[in-house]
């Protein structure tokens, strides 16, 4: 299947921030069996995260506050790149930035590499030059990170979308404006845990993002309000842990999906999820999965 100009082996891809950089899972699973895979973010310089603890298991997920730690950007080029090109899974570079330069700076070093097939843009992060503010919280300065980032790059282009906003139609729509091939969500929700003995956040840096079962009724809802709203494909994201968690999400109208905290708990996830979701499609007589894509009977108003 091909998606966004990426073409996939399977509707399954192992979401950034949850798969290293892929070649740490080389050994525990075959990365020739995935859809595609998502590197953890990539910054303009290197990243050395937030202070621990940095995971919170809850009842239904996780909180995490990793800080979005990294190599940087040219040093994922020179350490890491060169072993994933043994591959030909396509593999996903995640672009984060705290400005729109850093976005269009760690595309540039990534435009002159061999090996990367597309661009997944990470826009929850703040924007310092406007008071803090996610890029993700506003259509407009949405635009004013996609645009320039769809100038520079040759590849596909993946817009990120968070679901701590009040409606994602606007800013699906924005992001489909700018340029954006395609559109992953959703990402984490901004979540506190609170340890009544210490009467301390258990997360070192305060609140985290919270992933996991718990939030896939919510992503389900926001991934089908998105796929509705705009004519480039929806990769669905948030709490897949099965093969039907995955059909869910490609019947609500996503033509792929991220498989993300599922890995934590069991490392090859993402292989098990794509066979599940494969045995599902047999059982139910389905030829392909492209088949289910945006298959949501209507409801009453």
């Amino acid at each position: 299947m091909v998606v966004a100009g990426i073409r996939l082996r399977n509707p399954v891809i192992a979401a950034s921030g949850t798969f290293g950089y892929g070649v740490e899972f080389e050994r525990i699973l075959d990365l020739q069996q995935l859809g595609a895979f998502v590197v953890k973010g990539l910054s303009r310089e290197p990243i050395r995260g937030n202070p621990p603890p940095r995971l919170w298991e809850t009842t239904e997920g996780m909180i995490n506050s990793v800080g979005l730690q990294n190599v940087g950007v040219t040093a994922f080029v020179r350490d890491k790149l060169p072993a994933l090109r043994r591959y030909d899974t396509p593999v996903i570079a995640n672009v984060f930035g705290y400005a729109v330069e850093d976005y269009c700076e760690v595309v540039r070093v990534l435009e002159n590499a061999e090996g990367i097939a597309a661009y997944e843009l990470n826009v929850s992060c703040p924007n310092t030059r406007c008071g803090g503010m996610q890029f993700s919280s506003d259509p407009a300065m949405l635009a004013s990170v996609v645009e320039p980032v769809r100038k520079l790059a040759r590849r596909p282009v993946i817009v990120k979308l968070s679901p701590n906003v009040d409606r994602i139609e606007p800013l699906a729509l924005a992001a489909e404006a700018a340029g954006a091939d395609a559109l992953s969500l959703i990402n984490t929700f901004v979540a506190l845990s609170i340890d009544p003995v210490s009467r301390a956040p258990r997360i070192g840096n305060g609140m985290g993002g919270l992933s996991g079962p718990a939030i896939k009724p919510i992503a389900l809802r926001m991934v089908a309000q998105a796929a509705r709203a705009v004519r480039i494909p929806v990769i669905g994201i948030g709490g897949i842990a099965c093969g039907e968690d995955a059909a869910e999400f490609l019947i609500a109208g996503a033509s792929a999906v991220e498989v993300g905290t599922a890995s934590f708990w069991d490392p090859r996830a993402t292989v098990r999820i794509a066979r599940e979701l494969e045995r599902f499609l047999a059982a139910q007589r389905i030829a392909r999965a492209a088949d289910l894509i945006g298959k949501l009977k209507p409801w009453p108003a």
